[in-house]
């Protein structure tokens, strides 16, 4: 690990994002773009960290949002285009939406006629979210295409044209996948949809492309995306939000008790429930620079959070020396559904928020106290 920062230097816990390694993730991004005459757009639900919109918005064309608070901050913090999809739109929040949001993906046609007026009204691009009925991962929580899923339109559920004032489709299968995973999934999209494609303007091929991933095949999606544009007569979007922060950030903890009972435990000032939930949620076991796995290597750990979850563990480590009180621990691609699914569960503070500059050295962006866990009670 060669960071360009001192660990010790922050007060912890903190995450800290490389913009070296963003701007990395952007340059691929953005040459997929160039290749194809596509559009990608930042998925706010994966990264929405703010302060960086002006960098990303010299790479990416827009934002994307699945409600209005993140359509908003796409609106306010990057500009360009401001798309939206949600399961069910809330009519308090709809006018709103539609005079922010130019893209508007409906989840059915009853909500496409319920708020088909407003949305026509004010200018916008509307679509439907299809479901391909294609699975091409084993993780039902994750798969949009799971028996049952509530997200999208299958094919039976098309009778006919499209209502007028529908231009695009919308699709999103995908998690973590490569470009194999596109290809089966737009094989399913072409036979079932092909009718549809012919006749609108935009195609939107959603999230979970690990495009910025090193075995990526980008020669691959590069082609498929254009096969699919010439095709048809239509723009592809890609929204990833992962892959714009992959291996972009960190979570800098520190050790406050070793306790040496059945196993060596290692209680961190921070928390996989509050700090990374996906640790718990996926599961996974995130990287540690420096560690093994359990037993190889001499000095085996548990490293546990500090919240009264007795789950609250992170996972087993070994290391090449014992840990001691003090000693900053550094977990790795901690930028992507981090600061974005964060909580304050027993009263425990919110990590600080740093930017490792391309240039050396880091800078503070922002850190939290009691008002921010406060404020979010009554």
């Amino acid at each position: 690990m060669d960071l360009n920062f001192d660990i010790n230097s922050l007060k912890t816990p903190c995450y800290v994002v490389d913009e070296a390694n963003l701007q990395h993730n952007l340059a691929i991004l953005k040459r997929v773009a160039t290749s194809t005459g596509c559009k990608i757009l930042l998925a706010q639900k994966a990264f929405s960290m703010y302060s960086l919109y002006p960098l990303i918005s010299e790479y990416l064309q827009g934002t994307t949002a699945s409600g209005l608070y993140e359509a908003k901050l796409g609106y306010e913090k990057m500009g360009g285009e401001n798309h939206i999809y949600s399961p069910a739109y809330l009519e308090d929040e709809f006018d709103e939406i539609a005079e922010i949001c130019d893209h508007i993906v409906f989840n059915s046609f009853s909500q496409w006629k319920k708020f088909k007026d407003t949305a026509q009204k004010a200018g916008c691009y509307c679509g439907i979210r299809i479901n391909p009925e294609c699975s091409t991962q084993q993780h039902p929580k994750y798969d949009p295409c799971a028996p049952g899923s509530r997200l999208g339109v299958p094919v039976s559920g098309l009778k006919g044209d499209l209502p007028e004032g529908i231009t695009g489709l919308h699709f999103h299968t995908l998690c973590e996948q490569n470009a194999d995973a596109l290809v089966i999934t737009l094989s399913a999209v072409e036979e079932k949809f092909g009718e549809y494609l012919k006749k609108i303007r935009w195609l939107n091929m959603g999230g979970g492309h690990h495009i910025t991933r090193d075995d990526y095949d980008i020669d691959t999606l590069i082609s498929e995306i254009n096969r699919v544009q010439e095709t048809y007569g239509l723009t592809v979007y890609l929204e990833p939000g992962e892959a714009v922060a992959l291996n972009a950030g960190y979570l800098i903890a520190t050790v406050k008790d070793i306790l040496d009972l059945d196993v060596k435990i290692a209680i961190l000032d921070t928390s996989a429930t509050c700090h990374m939930p996906d640790v718990l949620e996926v599961p996974y076991r995130p990287s540690v620079p420096g560690s093994g796995l359990p037993h190889e290597k001499p000095h085996t750990y548990r490293l546990g959070g500090i919240s009264c979850l007795a789950g609250d563990v992170i996972g087993d480590y070994s290391f090449d020396e014992p840990l001691k009180e003090g000693d900053r621990i550094v977990f790795e691609d901690m930028a992507h559904y981090t600061m974005v699914k964060n909580n304050t569960f027993n009263g425990i503070g919110l990590p600080s928020i740093a930017v490792a500059k391309k240039a050396g050295g880091i800078e503070l962006v922002k850190s939290f106290g009691y008002e921010d866990f406060k404020n979010r009670l009554s």
